[in-house]
């Protein structure tokens, strides 16, 4: 199996981190991203800051970095096979006290982010006749929970669903598949240490590690027939929950 180039956003903890490291760890060359280069860089240093990596700190929210993405990885590497557009935010606010500038906080970094960094992407995968994009969505899209209201990030989750189907069937011609990993709850940063306390939202009684997310991502990276697809790694928990 060919080496590949795998760009990674949001890569400095949690999921990000994990699927930079499994590809690494397999032989692909990786590109990782993050905001906040001081972060990134400690990043870059425990994955070994080898031939096979390199790194590029900007925020994906702006077009910019997408493209600048795009271009380090044709420079360092020659092509670009894989994208996983991991970056993004995530809060509890009641729908009622949801401000303009809040809402934008999840549109912008969740949606514009994935749309753009993969608008920069696009055009050589189509030179290359091949290419994935890989997205991070949320089972939460189809599976509401009342006590944890999230309309603002979950409406921008959504968007991010539709514009996979969206994307498979516009580049499905050119070899371009376009799916989304949907994760169920995952010990990351982005959760407190309470996170156990809610296993039982997963049909399987405990908790996903980010390890497991970056197994799937990989596994559909390496595969050429998966496109359009809304895939839950979520423990059950779009099915039901063992509470």
């Amino acid at each position: 199996m060919k080496k590949q180039t795998v760009i990674v956003t949001g890569a400095s903890s949690g999921i990000g981190l994990e699927v930079a490291r499994y590809f690494l760890d397999r032989g692909d060359h990786v590109v990782i991203n993050s905001q906040t280069e001081s972060k990134l860089k400690e990043v870059y240093k425990e994955l070994g800051a080898g031939e096979n990596l390199v790194f590029l700190a900007g925020n994906v929210a702006d077009k910019s970095t997408g493209e600048a993405l795009a271009k380090i990885a044709l420079e360092k590497f020659g092509s670009i096979d894989v994208l996983v557009n991991n970056a993004g935010i995530y809060d509890n606010k009641p729908f009622l006290e949801v401000t303009e500038e809040y809402l934008d906080q999840f549109l912008t970094t969740n949606l514009k982010g994935t749309f753009f960094t993969t608008q920069a992407v696009i055009p050589q995968m189509q030179k290359q006749k091949d290419g994935v994009v890989i997205n991070v969505g949320t089972p939460l899209v189809y599976h509401a929970i009342a006590q944890s209201p999230s309309t603002a990030p979950i409406s921008s989750k959504g968007a991010i669903h539709a514009l996979t189907l969206q994307l498979a069937a516009e580049f499905g011609k050119d070899n371009i598949r376009v799916n989304t990993v949907a994760p169920g709850l995952i010990r990351t940063p982005m959760h407190d240490e309470t996170i156990d306390n809610n296993a039982g939202m997963h049909l399987i009684n405990r908790i996903g590690e980010p390890e497991e997310i970056a197994q799937m991502i990989h596994a559909i990276a390496k595969n050429k027939l998966i496109s359009g697809a809304i895939i839950n790694v979520d423990g059950g928990m779009g099915a039901g929950h063992s509470l």
